[in-house]
């Protein structure tokens, strides 16, 4: 697949934006400013910015505990986004959704998920409606290789193939269920290697590889858009921080984490832009920009009030809703 230059600035700025997102809340996290917990995508920006590129505004996305980068991705704003983390009423859920709960249904964000697996059967549901109503909308469903072993990525990937629901379903690979290696969870290496059992086509893609991950969704949004039904996505990647802020990691090595540093898909990308000619002002200019816009996002989320006591139920009822 040829991709153009605006598309490749584009997926180098989406995962700029997202790993130092993630860096400042990581930071911001060990100060004491964000409560609750974080589980940080730091390592797996690739895999975001390259499904995400195809969507549009209104495609839909079902997210993960672990899905900042899903949603800034997809077009979430980083302001409004931090103002969440924080707690703070600016938030995209007024701040009680905290860092696993970001949604916002306007630009098809159906919600960061903490239950793991519960987003493949909401994907199926808004695939449904979109092919109910007789658009063209498609939806991108994230989720991790732990997520694989539960009941709802079976009977999730079943549904989508006997429907023929436009759901692209990403598998975002990165080698732990929490502390659990893939290799003592499943005795297959391919997550991907499932769909067989439901009709469904797959793709094996290098998850640190933008370009990769960039080919195989197009093809995959392309198949669902046409009414040709899902596609099982399997990114190979890897989280460089540990399952959640915290994490003591005595389940892995340093020499593996230092391994898949190196692997770092944004330096990688960004060799490969310069090899094909974009000037390095070019990308700098890039994260410069990013820089102040976090900066800003900062402020605002440090500026803007806590939910007041009498917002405490809003949300939870709809307007017709009687509370006694």
């Amino acid at each position: 697949m040829e991709v153009d230059h605006v598309t490749k600035l584009g997926l180098y700025e989406t995962m700029v934006r997202i790993r130092r997102f993630e860096e400042v809340v990581i930071e911001l996290f060990a100060r004491g400013k964000i409560p609750g917990f974080l589980h940080s995508y730091l390592g797996e920006e690739a895999v975001a910015a390259g499904a995400c590129a195809h969507l549009r505004p209104d495609d839909y996305i079902t997210s993960t505990h672990r899905g900042h980068g899903h949603i800034l991705a997809k077009g979430a704003r980083t302001d409004l986004a931090m103002a969440e983390l924080f707690g703070k009423r600016t938030g995209y859920c007024h701040g009680k959704g905290g860092s696993m709960h970001i949604a916002d249904p306007d630009i098809g964000i159906l919600g960061a998920i903490g239950i793991v697996g519960a987003g493949l059967v909401i994907a199926n549901g808004a695939a449904f409606s979109a092919q109910y109503r007789g658009t063209d909308q498609v939806v991108a469903c994230f989720f991790g290789d732990g997520a694989s072993n539960t009941g709802t990525f079976h009977e999730g990937l079943n549904l989508a193939s006997l429907w023929q629901l436009p759901v692209i379903f990403i598998c975002e690979n990165n080698a732990y269920a929490e502390s659990t290696p893939q290799r003592e969870h499943q005795r297959i290496k391919d997550v991907a290697i499932r769909a067989q059992s439901y009709d469904m086509p797959s793709r094996i893609v290098d998850g640190n590889d933008v370009l990769a991950v960039y080919e195989a969704a197009g093809e995959a949004v392309s198949r669902a858009r046409s009414g040709s039904g899902p596609t099982l996505i399997e990114a190979k990647t890897y989280r460089i921080r540990g399952h959640y802020e915290g994490d003591p990691q005595d389940y892995r090595t340093r020499e593996e984490v230092d391994l898949w540093r190196e692997r770092c898909p944004i330096r990688r990308f960004r060799e490969v832009l310069l090899k094909d000619g974009v000037a390095e002002d070019e990308l700098d200019a890039i994260d410069a920009q990013i820089e102040a816009e976090l900066e800003a996002a900062i402020m605002f989320a440090e500026e803007s009030p806590l939910p007041d006591v009498s917002e405490a139920r809003y949300g939870i009822f709809t307007e017709t809703a009687e509370v006694t």
